[in-house]
């Protein structure tokens, strides 16, 4: 494991985030959904996702003391990597991230106020959305990506369908029962990543089954990239 803390998000420029988001989504756009993860098990976790390529990985707040893990694990990455937090409901939430140097907020909705309070605190936003009308609302209040949720009731073909009316590099990413055999109709529909929840982490996996998933969903992401 790598024992030297990265520097945090506050150590950088704030313009550079965005640059650090479009060079995450490049190298791989896939976000690690670790919901249930302890801050005993954070650094080991986020390290085995980052050394197979992962650069975006979510804590989401609903599991145990979730501040302190993503609080570890931006201190333990480096600044290609995004951090942050999902399941954000408050703009209290966004303050605490804002504060442990975070990088990003994902939502499982597309409450307007709270993605410009994001944006306000110097945050990437992945709001989710449903619909169209949800997707350009979110879009017009400042989402950075759109996280298609739940992904069980938007099928590739809806997808595509919504991929024809939104802008040409709005990021579109299914999330919910995504496995690495369902991702080839989605990209084929015009996706540009996927939210990984269960099928990549559980809660108390150890770190050899994360590595070996994390491994499955990357050889599947580059056969269809």
């Amino acid at each position: 494991m790598n024992t030297t803390p990265a520097p945090t998000s506050p150590d950088l420029p704030p313009s550079d985030l965005r640059a650090r988001l479009d060079g995450a989504f490049a190298a791989l756009p896939l976000v690690a959904i670790l919901r249930g993860l302890t801050p005993r098990e954070a650094e080991p976790a986020a390290q085995a996702l980052y050394d197979r390529g992962f650069r975006l990985i979510e804590v989401p707040l609903n599991s145990p003391e979730p501040f302190d893990s993503i609080g570890a694990i931006r201190r333990l990455l480096p600044p290609d990597a995004i951090v942050g937090a999902g399941t954000v409901m408050t703009a209290d939430q966004v303050k605490t991230l804002a504060g442990l140097g975070a990088d990003i907020v994902v939502m499982p909705h597309g409450d307007t106020d709270l993605i410009r309070a994001a944006k306000s605190a110097g945050l990437a936003c992945l709001p989710g959305v449903t619909t169209p009308t949800e997707a350009f609302a979110a879009l017009k209040a400042g989402a950075d990506a759109l996280k298609l949720f739940p992904a069980e009731l938007i099928s590739p073909r809806i997808v595509k369908a919504m991929r024809a009316v939104m802008p040409p590099d709005v990021r579109l990413l299914p999330v919910g029962g995504i496995a690495p055999e369902t991702m080839r109709d989605y990209r084929d529909a015009g996706v540009a990543g996927f939210g990984l929840g269960s099928a990549l982490y559980t809660p108390g996996m150890a770190v050899p089954d994360i590595a070996r998933r994390a491994e499955r969903f990357v050889a599947a992401w580059r056969e269809i990239a």
